[in-house]
């Protein structure tokens, strides 16, 4: 590891596809940067023992089996579609209440008269 007192950063060297090769990064993010290595040079000797000696080709599956694990765990933002459904039942919901609203005032009025010698309390 070399440091670099210009920009805060620090040059690592990792292990990929049995290559030796120099990464900057800064002292925050080096851990995950060296994790993220092995766990690539992991899958992709995986991939290169089990039959296939193509490291561009075992590179290109790494990284496209990688991409579907991290779809798995990330949430899947809603589509516009859905937001406008939302939004047409809140619409619907809101008119809904309204008119129990209008209803409940209407049915106070009733009770409440002006000559009532109580008020009534639920």
């Amino acid at each position: 590891m070399t440091n670099n007192p210009t920009n805060n950063s620090v040059r690592i060297e990792v292990l990929l596809a049995g290559q030796k090769i120099i990464l900057a990064t800064t002292p925050e993010n080096e851990s995950k940067l060296r994790a993220a290595a092995q766990l690539v040079n992991d899958q992709i000797t995986q991939i290169t023992t089990s039959g296939n000696r193509s490291i561009e080709r075992a590179a290109l599956m790494t990284a496209l089996k990688l991409a579907g694990e991290l779809q798995d765990i990330q949430p899947v933002p809603p589509s516009q579609n859905e937001l406008i459904v939302s939004n047409a039942v809140l619409e619907q919901l809101d008119t809904k209440l309204s008119a129990i609203e209008k209803q409940v005032d209407i049915a106070l009025d009733c009770l409440s008269l002006p000559s009532s010698p109580r008020s009534i309390v639920p």
